[in-house]
């Protein structure tokens, strides 16, 4: 960590017209990214507060359908993945990534008609395969765009509109079984899909228009970017040592899975999502309590109201992280504090559970809501892939498709094992499992920055060298001179000199 040299004494090294740049990319980028982001999370998380709100009842679902509607959407989700991310090198993605969700929109909507378990496995397996694409392909688009100080705040951010919409998924079904439930003959939990569906084709419109694509192949449609933002993109590339945006190829894939990172960054991202995923039963927790009589102790509006406070904890404390990331320059140190922070809840949910009679209930709360302490390790994890291959945009964007895919090949069938629904909330294995995950990012985390330190830094030193020589001004050889040829897929956009293409060429 370099503490003498922050992040906020670094502003006045920006020119207007960056800041500009930034401040546009905030605006326009940032919006749609985060507004995709709650809504796609709200579309997730629909599911579960539709099961505790009336669809268990209503679909005759008494089994682990609820853990098997995620088992389908996951599976669906892990093999679009990869392909998704290797499209978004070819397709524009203010092209890909909107079109992609205006048909999850739909199909959404879809999920407001099914009549049995059956239909909604289908529409969940659809669902997946288009909803792949938007977390990681955001994530590639601000590597591209966002300079390494600047990097971690922005995915932070937009990580913790998860959270956000989190909230607004409980808080929207509390106000739709207060207001909607049995208008024109339809139950509150398909409302919540009807309204939410409504909401996610909007938003897929207006990519088209927000989403500047990339920078050496910047969006005709997109009316906020300035002429000459495409150029200054590219020299914040240059300067911060970062190669342009290729498209895929073979002999990009080949390096990629030929190199160790590729596997190590999967594997931590999967134990840190994985170790901290008991905090998403929390309404199974509220919902399995029972007064002295048998009664709930909790009506269903407050079973969908109470998570909420812990969907703000996360908001805030992923803010925090990602801050203090991007203030310190350091990915490393906090992910650990976040492992050593998750450790508190396993461990005294794993008490509770085998001792539920003599442990207070008050544990299993303060548990559940110290879980969201830690739900911030992701956009650390993906600031850290950008920091760690900086010269190498094609491996970037595999690495962060590999990642994701792995995690739901494996929580598709481990969620069912892990934390079976009929099971809650005394899970057997759970939140010892956990425990061994945090343990196990601990030293991954460490070991990783050991390498990092002794191998990989000497590397992008001497890529950043290079680039510092390529891009000195120089009296060229008639020979040397090439010819202008212009790229096919910049015929509708301003155009890059050739000085700025050095980066890919180092």
């Amino acid at each position: 960590m370099r503490f003498g040299r922050l992040t906020f004494a670094q502003r006045h090294e920006r020119t207007p017209e960056e800041r500009d740049l930034v401040r546009r990319l905030d605006i326009f980028l940032m919006t749609f990214g985060c507004v995709s982001q709650v809504i796609k999370y709200l579309d997730q998380q629909n599911i579960s507060n539709a099961y505790v709100s009336g669809m268990k009842e209503d679909l005759g679902l008494y089994g682990n359908e609820l853990n098997y509607f995620t088992t389908y959407f996951s599976v669906a989700y892990c093999i679009m993945l990869i392909p998704s991310q290797i499209i978004l090198t070819y397709v524009r993605p203010s092209y890909w990534l909107s079109g992609l969700e205006i048909c999850w929109g739909v199909i959404t909507g879809l999920i407001a008609l099914v009549h049995n378990a059956k239909q909604v496995y289908v529409l969940r397996v659809f669902l997946g395969l288009c909803e792949s694409s938007a977390w990681p392909g955001m994530m590639t688009l601000f590597m591209h765009w966002y300079t390494p100080s600047e990097l971690a705040k922005r995915m932070g951010f937009y990580h913790s509109c998860q959270a956000v919409g989190s909230m607004m998924s409980g808080a929207l079904q509390v106000a739709i079984i207060n207001t909607l439930h049995e208008a024109r003959g339809l139950a509150g939990w398909r409302w919540l899909f009807i309204i939410n569906a409504v909401m996610i084709v909007v938003v897929g419109i207006l990519g088209f228009f927000l989403l500047p694509d990339l920078p050496n192949n910047v969006n005709p449609r997109a009316f906020w970017f300035k002429k000459g933002h495409a150029q200054l993109a590219m020299d914040r590339l240059e300067r911060h040592g970062r190669a342009e945006p290729k498209k895929m190829t073979w002999v990009g894939a080949k390096r990629t899975f030929a190199n160790w990172v590729t596997y190590f960054i999967p594997v931590l991202y999967i134990s840190t999502v994985l170790a901290s995923w008991g905090y998403a039963y929390f309404n199974l927790f509220l919902k399995s309590l029972k007064n002295p009589d048998g009664t709930p102790t909790w009506t269903t509006s407050q079973v969908n109201a109470i998570p909420i406070a812990g969907s703000a904890i996360n908001v805030v404390f992923v803010w925090i992280w990602a801050i203090l990331s991007d203030l310190f320059e350091t990915r490393w140190t906090l992910i650990v504090a976040q492992a050593v922070i998750g450790l508190v809840p396993c461990i005294a949910m794993s008490i509770w559970t085998s001792h539920p009679g003599s442990t207070p209930l008050a544990t299993a709360y303060a548990s559940y809501f110290i879980s969201y302490l830690c739900l911030g390790t992701a956009p650390l994890i993906m600031a850290w892939v950008s920091d760690l291959l900086p010269q190498d945009p094609e491996a970037r964007t595999l690495i962060v498709g590999v990642a994701i895919a792995a995690y739901y090949a494996i929580s598709a069938w481990s969620q069912v094992l892990v934390w079976p629904a009929v099971q809650a909330p005394y899970y057997k294995y759970g939140w010892q499992t956990s425990i061994a995950l945090w343990v196990l990012v601990i030293i991954m985390t460490c070991v990783l920055r050991y390498i990092d330190f002794k191998y990989l830094l000497p590397k992008r030193e001497g890529f950043r060298a290079a680039l510092i020589v390529g891009s000195r001004p120089s009296s060229p050889k008639p020979a040397d001179i090439e010819p202008d040829v212009e790229d096919d897929n910049q015929d509708d956009n301003p155009k890059i000199p050739k000085s700025s293409s050095r980066v890919a060429q180092v």
